[in-house]
């Protein structure tokens, strides 16, 4: 019980606390990256361009009205323009202000912190050689993180049985590092970061209707295995959601 009273203070604000606290931005400290570095010679792989054209269907009413849950999809692969789509649509930037101060997106991040970066298994994408990658949201490209095939077993197991998680045509996976928020806001940042999620998956969800494609948000895994299966640390950065997309039959 106490952990349940701990974490219903977790969902209230508490933003009135940063008045007795000195937060790394007042102090003038460095503010993280806004882009996880990566290392000089890294495989860089370019997208297109985030196009309209790409869109089965454009009716907004339409895709909100038709979003489900979807947890079985067809064997067609996504097209690489459909996939530079929804990554545009969950994390493209539309604008860095000053010497890399901020970005906006096409989602909305307390503070414009956007704490996460995004992994993708991907299966069957055309055009793109199956393995794990992360996307550069500043450059738009993807930075090759491993290569392999045999992944879906491993995920099952990490996502709790769900076998669905390596059934679509790539698995996104948001992974948060908290520094990122924690310098502006230092105690009141874990709140408004996991609301953040929300907001990209929930872009991905309508992204995904408006290109004949579907998705299913899965917050239950075993925390410790998707965080060894990406390399991450687990406490500087760490797995926090994560959503298999994939075509859906009529």
């Amino acid at each position: 019980m106490d952990q349940i009273a701990a974490n219903r203070e977790l969902m209230k604000s508490n933003f009135a606390a940063l008045d007795r606290l000195s937060t790394d931005q007042s102090l003038g400290r460095p503010q993280p990256p806004l882009e996880k570095p990566f290392g000089h010679g890294s495989e860089i792989i370019a997208l297109p361009a985030a196009d309209p054209a790409t869109l089965v269907d454009r009716d907004l009413f339409a895709c909100i009205k038709r979003r489900r849950s979807r947890r079985a999809y067809t064997r067609a692969p996504l097209s690489l323009e459909e996939l530079a789509f929804l990554l545009w649509a969950t994390q493209g930037v539309q604008r860095v202000f000053g010497r890399n101060y901020s970005t906006f997106r096409t989602v909305p991040s307390g503070g414009a912190r956007h704490p996460f970066e995004t992994y993708l298994v991907v299966f069957r994408i055309t055009g793109l050689e199956p393995a794990i990658y992360r996307y550069l949201a500043l450059s738009h490209q993807l930075l090759l993180v491993r290569r392999g095939t045999g992944f879906a077993a491993a995920l099952t197991k990490a996502a709790l049985g769900q076998s669905f998680v390596a059934e679509g045509a790539a698995l996104f996976i948001w992974s948060c590092l908290p520094c990122r928020g924690e310098w502006r806001y230092s105690i009141a940042a874990h709140k408004t970061m996991l609301l953040d999620a929300g907001h990209l998956c929930q872009n991905l969800y309508l992204a995904s209707e408006a290109i004949s494609a579907g998705t299913c948000a899965i917050a239950a895994y075993d925390q410790r295995a998707f965080d060894r299966f990406l390399g991450l640390d687990g406490t500087e950065e760490f797995v926090v959601y994560m959503a298999p997309v994939g075509k859906v039959g009529s």
